[in-house]
């Protein structure tokens, strides 16, 4: 019996994509018009936990406006370029982003740091001010990327998530020091602020790195599978199993299904539709498939 190759996939829905487009380039003008007015009030306030997250903002236009591009990019289809079609490309903005944002925060720190012994007095008014505008702009532009399905969208929502909660500890550190002269609390607000985004970049790198080396799929689990797959009557064993993704959004399943001996030539449209069930019950719809005769050698095979 020669063996047999079936490949099945679904696309996502177009306008699901085109939505999130809009959605980034929306969060991108929100974010670059705010960062630009938190700079000059960094500066009028002599504020370091606001020119903190005007870096970390900074960072974020530039992960938004960069993601925006690779998210219009990523639609592109296959061609003789890129076989597998362009859906990393949205997998670029997010480590830009990261990389962006350390340096940032390594600035932040260099100037905020020193600040603990030579503290100075900020105007708290003024922060009071531009803290309750960067929870309502930052908040709005979580809005409008909540929901979305792809690693790059939802990136993007969470590093905008950390300015509204970053906003909201430089408003609680304003009101403070307006009623307490406490100016140390400002650079300690920034370092905090600073800190908590170096760790949500260090997971997020890792996600996307994890996504680049081919990694099996957060939430996935390949012996699992495999345990599944040979529990059906007709799969004698299944090697060269393979689990990955393109950009974080979609699970990708490939694997060689060799038949029981007692498996006839008619059997093969049936496991592979069983097989289909199986992977769509765990939300995998992308798969490649080899199915193999019991007797048929195959280079692939574990030993």
């Amino acid at each position: 019996m020669a063996h047999s190759h079936s490949h099945s996939h679904t696309h996502s829905h177009p306008h699901t994509h085109d939505q999130e487009g809009r959605n980034l380039g929306m969060a991108f003008f929100l974010n670059l018009s705010f960062t630009l007015i938190e700079i000059v009030g960094g500066l009028w306030t002599q504020s370091v936990a606001i020119l903190a997250d005007a870096v970390h903002d900074l960072g974020d236009s530039l992960s938004l406006g960069l993601s925006w591009y690779f998210q219009r990019l990523s639609r592109r289809p296959q061609d003789q370029h890129f076989t597998f079609g362009y859906q990393r490309f949205a997998l670029l903005g997010a480590v830009v982003n990261g990389m962006v944002l350390i340096l940032g925060s390594i600035l932040v720190l260099m100037t905020a740091v020193p600040r603990l012994w030579a503290p100075e007095q900020p105007e708290t008014g003024g922060m009071i001010a531009l803290a309750v505008v960067g929870i309502l702009v930052n908040g709005l532009a979580v809005l409008h990327l909540r929901g979305g399905h792809s690693l790059n969208s939802r990136m993007a929502a969470l590093h905008l998530l950390e300015d509204v909660l970053g906003w909201g500890a430089v408003l609680v550190g304003a009101i403070v020091m307006r009623f307490v002269d406490w100016p140390t609390l400002d650079p300690l607000l920034s370092i905090g602020i600073t800190t908590w985004v170096l760790f949500q970049v260090y997971k997020n790198l890792r996600g996307a790195f994890t996504i680049f080396l081919q990694g099996v799929p957060e939430g996935a689990d390949s012996q699992e599978l495999k345990a599944k797959l040979e529990a059906l009557p007709a799969i004698d064993s299944v090697h060269d199993l393979h689990l990955w993704t393109l950009d974080g959004s979609e699970t990708i399943f490939s694997a060689h299904l060799r038949l029981c001996e007692a498996a006839g030539q008619g059997d093969e449209a049936q496991v592979r539709e069983q097989v289909r069930q199986l992977l769509a019950e765990v939300g995998i719809h992308h798969s490649t498939l080899q199915v193999e005769a019991a007797e048929e050698p195959c280079p692939m095979r574990e030993s």
